[in-house]
């Protein structure tokens, strides 16, 4: 079984609006094993929607709409798709009812013209929306089918995973199953050329990699007619990355951060840590904070962006400073070592930069980044030359902070199971 997407909405195709229904939609399809190879966008109009219509259905099975079932004129997804299957509109009273009902918890009353959005196509099944006044459809005649879903995502996601995900798991007839494993401190070509082998193999499994900011991904894919099938077709490939790749791979869970990773690190080894900043102004430790559990092991964050802090906060020798000025190994070194010292934690990291985009010279041009983590009175200093913005450049910065922390930690303690691993 295969299905096409289908995104209506003229504000998508001005950029209005950012996609984001068909990133998910296409996850989810992947997921349960239905095959997906077009997606299209189409604004509000019911001849062009038509003639995107009869393109899909010619070469799919089942067709998912997201989008233009509001209580607007300009809103003809229902009407066209009911055209197509040549269906009359009828009112579905228990539709309608739902959605009065919907306003009045509100305290507002139901306009008029949401009326439309209880007209139903005879014959076929109404999709009730929870979190909105939309509601879905399905139909299914002919061999074909047509799912039409609520355009806002906090609107189309609950619908699609509550009822219409179990109604394609029941007709696709088998499932995806697939394990991403998180690598960092290794390049997309240096990963392509240890796993190539992998990468191109033919057969049951796949391996595709995705190059992040300051990371890899790779998506280890099998389809079978179950999950105990599919998983056991994975499981192995998986432990050949690990094999090869080392401490390198982070987490095979999808929802552990890179951030997460360093938190159950430090977790793991009874550690705190502190933070101090020039040119990132915190976005480390707003990282770090983002992870639950963090405050049994994050002290203090600090944000020294001038040099006057540098000094007065943790320590930076003026002498230093005037030989070899704020983005420097021998800044960032006492930077490190002062904010350990300071705040008392067997963690901490600095970090001096130029972000641009002024401020760079010949001898030390824009994206030059000096980072340093000292780890128990050891303190480890690496350059870095990021290119970019200075929005880009300086998340740069962290990704490649957070990396370091992780090997610094690694390099100190035995290496312990993180607590989601």
């Amino acid at each position: 079984m295969n299905a096409e997407l289908i995104f209506v909405g003229t504000e998508l195709l001005l950029g209005n609006i950012v996609n984001t229904n068909g990133a998910y939609l296409a996850e989810r399809l992947a997921a349960i094993g239905v095959d997906s190879y077009y997606q299209t966008v189409v604004g509000d109009n019911a001849e062009r929607l038509m003639s995107v219509l009869k393109i899909a259905f010619d070469r799919s099975d089942v067709v998912i709409l997201s989008g233009g079932l509001g209580p607007t004129q300009d809103d003809i997804t229902k009407e066209t798709v009911a055209e197509y299957f040549h269906k009359e509109l009828l009112l579905d009273e228990e539709i309608k009812a739902d959605i009065a009902a919907y306003f009045k918890k509100r305290g507002r009353e139901m306009a008029e013209n949401n009326i439309k959005q209880a007209m139903i196509p005879v014959g076929a099944k109404a999709l009730k929306n929870a979190n909105g006044t939309a509601p879905g459809v399905l139909i299914e005649e002919g061999g074909k089918v047509a799912i039409l879903l609520p355009g806002p995502p906090s609107e189309l996601k609950p619908l699609f995973a509550e009822q219409v995900e179990p109604f394609l798991k029941a007709k696709s007839g088998s499932i995806l199953y697939s394990v991403l494993v998180k690598v960092c401190g290794i390049s997309e070509s240096k990963i392509a050329e240890q796993l190539d082998d992998l990468i191109q193999m033919q057969g049951k499994v796949t391996v595709a990699p995705y190059a992040k900011l300051g990371e890899v991904h790779l998506r280890v894919t099998a389809k079978g007619n179950d999950e105990k099938e599919a998983k056991k077709a994975v499981k192995p490939i998986v432990k050949e990355i690990k094999s090869r790749l080392g401490s390198a791979v982070y987490t095979t869970h999808e929802e552990v951060t890179l951030e997460q990773a360093v938190v159950d690190l430090l977790l793991a080894n009874k550690l705190t840590v502190t933070t101090v900043e020039s040119c990132t102004g915190g976005l480390i430790a707003g990282r770090l904070i983002n992870v639950s559990g963090v405050s049994e092991v994050f002290k203090s964050g600090f944000v020294t962006y001038s040099n006057k802090a540098k000094k007065r906060i943790v320590g930076v020798k003026k002498l230093t400073l005037q030989k070899y000025g704020a983005v420097s190994t021998e800044t960032v070194l006492e930077m490190a070592r002062g904010a350990a010292i300071y705040s008392k934690a067997d963690v901490a990291v600095a970090v001096s930069g130029i972000a641009g985009p002024d401020g760079g010279t010949a001898e030390k041009p824009v994206g030059l980044v000096y980072i340093g983590c000292c780890v128990c009175g050891e303190v480890t200093v690496r350059e870095y030359h990021f290119s970019g913005n200075r929005e880009k450049v300086r998340q740069s910065t962290v990704t490649e902070a957070l990396i370091l922390m992780r090997d610094c930690i690694l390099k100190n303690y035995a290496e312990k199971t993180f607590k989601k691993e």
